[in-house]
This record gives C-alpha cells, structure tokens and sequence, in this order.
C-alpha cells in the first residue's frame, strides 16, 4: 500500500468551490487548506500507477491549477529497497565501469520529464527488488 500527500494550488477566490469538490471527491482524503489557496490532501494506492490515476482526478477538478506529490510511502517498496541496500554494493557496478558508454545510463527520477506517466509507474510497480 502506497500513501502520498499532495499540494494542491488554486486561486483563492476559487478555494471554497475546490476544497467541497476535494472532499466529494474519492480520490483523496482532505486535510487542511490556508487562505492563499494551497490544499493538502492524501491518496492512497496498491502501486504508483494507481496513485498516478487518483492524481489525474486531482489535476482534472475544475480551478486546480497545480497538484503536486510531495511525499510518498510504501512500506513494501521500502522494505525491498533496504534489502538491496544491505545486500549489495554502495556504488552500482556500471558506474565504476570504465568501459562503459554513458549514454548508455538512463536517469529515471524526474517524473514530470515523462512522456507517459502511466507505462513509467507499470514498469516501476514490476520491477524486482
């Protein structure tokens, strides 16, 4: 199970309107808003891809004008992650490769530089750990 906060910006004069449809909305549970029109809220999914569709309905509500992931948990996901951590090298193999071509290395941590979101968090989600 995955939890994520989310920051969502409005204009003010549309936060009443936006923080109803916020909490009519499935998607997300809310949490508190402040008077210049930023909203916290929290999702919840079984994997970043479903995380990613509830964001979507976040984004598509009507005055939002940004909604952004700010802090993510996963437990299983960090479980796995510290057993690789604890089982392998600090410094992945490649990187001290000196015959290796680095156009060859793929940066996977910008998220809002993917094209498709969704193939990204299917692939991410199959991974083994």
């Amino acid at each position: 199970m995955n939890i994520s906060s989310i920051v969502v910006q409005t204009v003010p004069k549309y936060l009443n309107e936006v923080v109803q449809s916020l909490k009519d909305c499935e998607a997300c549970d809310y949490h508190f808003h402040d008077e210049k029109g930023r909203i916290i809220v929290t999702i919840e999914g079984e994997g970043v891809a479903q995380e990613l569709e509830k964001l979507r309905v976040i984004e598509e509500i009507p005055h939002v004008v940004a909604a952004d992931m700010q802090m993510a948990y996963s437990e299983d996901e960090l479980d796995a992650h510290m057993k690789v951590i604890e089982n392998g090298d600090a410094v992945p193999k490649m990187l001290n490769d000196d015959n290796i071509n680095i156009a060859n290395i793929q940066y996977n941590g910008d998220l809002k530089k993917r094209d498709n979101l969704t193939e990204f968090a299917k692939k991410f989600d199959e991974t083994k750990r």
